[in-house]
């Protein structure tokens, strides 16, 4: 049943919510203008193995914990895990810009802390199924990088949403392994990824931060 906490949650992850998250492309705008990343198809392949291998599966986890408390650690343990930089950067101002907008609307006094600690630090008190606040918030993050794909790849409207439907099922499963997975289930196998953000970081021209 759908319940005001999840509303709330719905708002947190929500586009509109001022993360600045269209501002970050997590190394897309990269494999953009290699032609890696070219059509759906390849959006899709590219985007199962950061949810899959990569990002996706590490916030997962981190947040399922960050839900259980201890934030203080995995926020130290999240910042050491990001793999450059700009991942770092990623993970830092997105994390800081969610809790001082939960703060401003709630009177919380949450602390900036990397994105899905943040999260997960700010969604305990809903108490809502953990699998169901991952799901979101993997659901967000897929979105953000689908709606750059349908800027600058470019990408039909009607594409890029057939993509997003397509990593459903995808974050379904992920949402349910990570709710119970031990932290020794951290890490990440998405080389090609990373790499794509450590070159980021030199290109003459860029439109995104990462």
């Amino acid at each position: 049943m759908l319940t005001p906490a999840h509303l709330t949650l719905t708002q947190w992850l929500s586009p509109a919510f001022p993360t600045g998250a269209f501002a970050y492309s997590h190394g897309l705008e990269r494999e953009i203008a290699t032609g890696v990343v070219r059509d759906a198809a390849s959006l899709a392949a590219w985007l199962e193995n950061i949810l899959r291998f990569g990002a996706g599966w590490q916030d997962a986890v981190l947040l399922s914990h960050a839900l259980e408390g201890g934030c203080d650690a995995l926020d130290d343990l999240a910042r050491a895990l990001a793999p450059c930089a700009e991942r770092l950067q990623e993970g830092l101002e997105q994390g800081a810009a969610f809790a001082r907008t939960v703060n401003g609307i709630t009177g919380r006094a949450l602390p900036p802390r990397m994105l899905p600690v943040a999260v997960g630090e700010a969604a305990a008190p809903l108490c809502l199924a953990r699998e169901d606040v991952i799901a979101l918030y993997l659901q967000g993050f897929a979105g953000n990088l689908v709606t750059i794909g349908i800027r600058h790849v470019p990408l039909g409207q009607t594409e890029g949403q057939a993509v997003l439907s397509r990593l459903a099922p995808l974050i379904h499963d992920l949402a349910d392994r990570a709710a119970c997975a031990p932290l020794d289930t951290l890490g990440t196998c998405a080389l090609a990824g990373d790499l794509a953000a450590l070159q980021h970081e030199r290109m003459d021209v860029r439109i995104f931060r990462t």
